[in-house]
């Protein structure tokens, strides 16, 4: 009877830890800018495609990647929305095998992975998992405006 009490603990442990671990998927959170190595990370960030052309959705994606399929037709439904806005955001996949080095630099530990900049090149948001389409055009939006 004990060895099952335990049982029952242990099992009763792990179900809450990992709903505990899954409540962060999928959730926008505020991120901190780094001021170290600023000029290479620009320079990363400049050669995909981020610029002061517009807010950019940055997603990390691979062709192995299930979720990742959610993620496009998120952010392509939001840039859609926000298209005629006067700073339309830029919305751009990077797969994480072709580019390791900006991953690596902005510590993307899992995909998918989605980023929201600013016309500045400054990291907005991070969202891990596949964002709510309310979540990604309330960050946006404020970006958008003239």
């Amino acid at each position: 009877m004990i060895q099952i009490t335990i049982l029952l603990v242990m099992i009763s442990a792990a179900i809450a830890v990992g709903f505990a671990l899954r409540r962060r998927d999928g959730k926008m959170r505020a991120s901190e800018t780094e001021t170290t190595a600023e000029s290479a990370r620009t320079e990363l960030l400049t050669s995909v495609g981020v610029d002061s052309s517009g807010p950019a959705v940055l997603h990390f994606s691979a062709d192995w990647c299930g979720p990742c399929a959610a993620v496009r037709k998120v952010v392509a439904g939001v840039t859609e929305d926000l298209a005629g806005s006067p700073r339309p955001p830029l919305d751009i996949e990077i797969d994480i095998d072709a580019e390791p080095a900006l991953a690596k630099e902005l510590n993307v530990l899992s995909l998918p992975t989605t980023f929201v900049f600013d016309v500045e090149g400054r990291e907005r948001f991070r969202i891990s998992g596949v964002p709510k389409s309310a979540d990604l055009r309330t960050a946006l939006a404020p970006l958008t405006v003239g």
